[in-house]
């Protein structure tokens, strides 16, 4: 039996490992997702707004992308509208505080999380997605 660590040093290095952009206008949010994703062997890009994260995506490989819903300027589902223009099979995992998806995020997010729940809801999201 391995140990956990042993587990996780070797997926860091693994070049095979997705890479998440990760967009909130909140800084402490965007650096606890940052150290969480980071510390399961993934590459993180971040965007502290929408514009900045397009920007992000149209330079770099992304495998899959977290988004807050609720930004100022550009929300969230107007950054998944233009990731899904771009490159529609990239997945769009959104954060809300809201428990359910409005309307008009149908087809744009492929999973919606509520804000304050576990983090291996999180977890799962992502490796189910990628």
């Amino acid at each position: 039996l391995r140990h956990p660590q042993a587990v996780r040093l070797r997926r860091q290095r693994d070049p095979g490992m997705a890479t998440i952009l990760c967009i909130d206008d909140e800084p402490t949010a965007i650096e606890a997702r940052k150290l969480l994703l980071q510390s399961e062997g993934y590459e993180v890009l971040d965007a502290s707004n929408g514009e900045d994260g397009l920007r992000v995506f149209q330079s770099r490989k992304v495998d899959a992308v977290v988004v807050d819903y609720w930004m100022s300027g550009m929300n969230g589902l107007a950054v998944a509208r233009e990731i899904k223009k771009l490159k529609p099979s990239t997945p769009v995992i959104m954060l809300s505080g809201l428990p359910e998806l409005p309307g008009e995020a149908v087809g744009l997010a492929d999973r919606w999380i509520l804000k304050g729940r576990s983090a291996q809801i999180l977890l799962d999201a992502i490796t189910a997605l990628t």
